[in-house]
């Protein structure tokens, strides 16, 4: 009785893997399948952040997969599906945000980051340079002469 027990519990947690979710859209065109997957993978799930909505097993992930195939099956194009879910979700639904002012820091920050850790080791590597060696006085030389030349081996 055990081991029947143990077969079942066995089997009902092994297809568990089974119940996730398959998106099974059906689309009228190879080309209107290749747009679907190429939004899905280029714009990014509100929820996980760092994942695209194609990914994503996000509730809200899911709803946008369902939206962008409702608007694609109405005909919108590309371009007006990104407007839509950007006007509703912000350039952070985008992995790619337009050049605007608000988001002038994200694409001009790293350069001006990397300028100045490239001044600063420059100047270092500068300063270090310029320290050289000290000169010497009239009188510190004449004692570098003397102790050189007693160092010298006499043949």
């Amino acid at each position: 009785m055990s081991y029947r027990l143990f077969c079942v519990l066995g089997t009902l947690l092994w297809s568990m893997a089974s119940w996730s979710s398959v998106d099974a859209y059906t689309f009228t065109s190879p080309q209107q399948e290749a747009r679907f997957r190429h939004l899905t993978e280029e714009l990014r799930c509100p929820r996980c952040q760092n994942e695209s909505l194609a990914g994503s097993d996000a509730p809200i992930a899911r709803d946008l997969k369902d939206r962008t195939y409702i608007m694609l099956q109405e005909g919108k194009s590309d371009a007006q599906i990104r407007s839509f879910l950007i006007a509703r979700y912000g350039d952070f639904i985008t992995y790619k945000p337009p050049l605007r002012p608000g988001t002038l820091v994200l694409w001009v920050g790293p350069w001006l980051l990397l300028i100045a850790v490239v001044a600063v080791l420059w100047r270092s590597i500068r300063r270090k340079n310029s320290q050289g060696l000290p000169v010497l006085d009239p009188a510190e030389q004449e004692r570098l002469q003397k102790l050189l030349a007693a160092r010298e081996p006499r043949s």
